[in-house]
C-alpha cells in the first residue's frame, strides 16, 4: 500500500493525534516521522519543517504544511472520503466555533493542566501538581459548559455526522477523560456523554494509541 501523507510530530501531542484522527476518518494512508520538540538534539530538522518548532507538519507529494487547522482542512480538500466540513453554514460555523473553542480556551486546562499533571506526570515519575489539576478543572468546566450547550442544540457533536470538530474534541476527550476528574464532568453533561459514548468507539479514536 502506498502512503501519501507523512506526519512529522510527536507521539504524546495532541495536535497530532487530532491530526491522525482526520486522516483515519478520510481513510488516508500515512505514516509518522517522530520528532520530539522538546528534545534539543532534533531542534534544526525541526526548524527546517516549521519556523516556530511546533508540531505537527504534514508533507504531501513534496507539500509541507503546518498547524493543525490548515493541515485538517487540506486533507478533508485534497482526499476522496466522507466530507468533514459541513455544506450547511450554520453547521460548518459550529464546527468552526469548536474548534476555536478547543484551541484557544480548552487545550490549555483540559490537557497542559487537567490530563498531563494527573496522567502524564505520573507516568514519567514527576511530582504531581494539584494546585493546576484544580485551575485547569475550573477552566475546564467553562469549556464543556459551552460544549454541552452546542451539543445540545444537535447541529454539530452530535455523534451521528462526523465532522472536524468531532475529530479535534474526540482526540482531547480521549485525553481529558483518563483523568478521573475529567471523566467526572463529561459524566455529569448528558449531551456531551451521549456523543462520547458514540465517538470514543470509532476506529479513528481506538487507534490512537497504537503504533503507526
Amino acid at each position: 500500500m502506498s502512503v501519501p501523507v507523512t506526519i512529522f510530530g510527536f507521539g504524546h501531542s495532541i495536535y497530532q493525534r487530532i491530526v491522525r484522527v482526520v486522516l483515519h476518518e478520510k481513510n488516508v494512508p500515512y505514516c509518522v516521522d517522530e520528532i520530539d520538540p522538546f528534545d534539543t538534539e532534533p531542534a534544526d530538522r525541526l526548524r527546517d519543517l516549521h519556523p516556530f518548532g511546533r508540531v505537527p507538519i504534514l508533507r504531501h507529494d513534496g507539500f509541507d504544511l503546518y498547524e493543525t487547522a490548515a493541515i485538517a482542512r487540506y486533507i478533508d480538500l485534497a482526499f476522496d472520503g466522507p466530507d468533514l466540513v459541513p455544506g450547511d453554514p450554520r453547521v460548518a460555523a459550529r464546527m468552526a466555533q469548536v474548534i476555536a473553542i478547543l484551541d484557544v480556551y480548552g487545550y490549555r486546562p483540559m490537557i497542559r493542566q487537567v490530563f498531563a499533571r494527573r496522567i502524564f506526570e505520573p507516568w514519567a515519575d514527576t511530582m504531581v501538581n494539584e494546585a493546576e489539576i484544580a485551575e485547569g478543572m475550573e477552566g475546564a468546566r467553562t469549556v464543556v459548559a459551552a460544549l454541552e450547550v452546542i451539543a445540545q442544540e444537535g447541529l454539530i457533536l452530535t455523534g451521528k455526522t462526523i465532522t472536524l470538530a468531532d475529530c479535534y474534541a474526540g482526540a482531547m476527550m480521549d485525553y481529558f477523560v483518563r483523568a478521573p476528574e475529567g471523566a467526572a464532568l463529561i459524566e455529569s453533561s448528558p449531551h456531551l456523554r451521549l456523543w462520547w459514548q458514540t465517538v470514543c468507539e470509532r476506529p479513528s479514536i481506538t487507534a490512537l494509541d497504537r503504533a503507526n
